[in-house]
């Protein structure tokens, strides 16, 4: 199972999580509901901090590695100070 499907399905869960306590804090006033409301924020936080971790321990890992223009913008800058020192005698 590929990591980055993990934190998509937890991605969700957390999304899910904040759909169910928004529901339950309007469309409920009554005392259990204020409760399914507490329940559901603090499922959502604990599944916030373990998707970072997991998220932080990939990447330390290098199971997953950074994509995108900001990857490539410093992959270009450390290749142009490597041809410069090599350059200089």
């Amino acid at each position: 199972m590929s990591i980055k499907i993990l934190f998509i399905v937890a991605f969700i869960f957390i999304i899910i999580s904040l759909g169910s306590a928004l529901f339950h804090l309007v469309k409920h006033k009554d005392e259990d509901h204020s409760k399914k409301t507490v329940k559901a924020l603090t499922f959502r936080i604990g599944l916030s901090l373990l998707l970072f971790i997991m998220i932080f321990i990939a990447y330390f890992t290098g199971i997953i590695k950074p994509e995108g223009i900001g990857a490539r913008i410093q992959h270009f800058k450390q290749n142009q100070q490597s041809i410069k020192r090599a350059e200089t005698p």
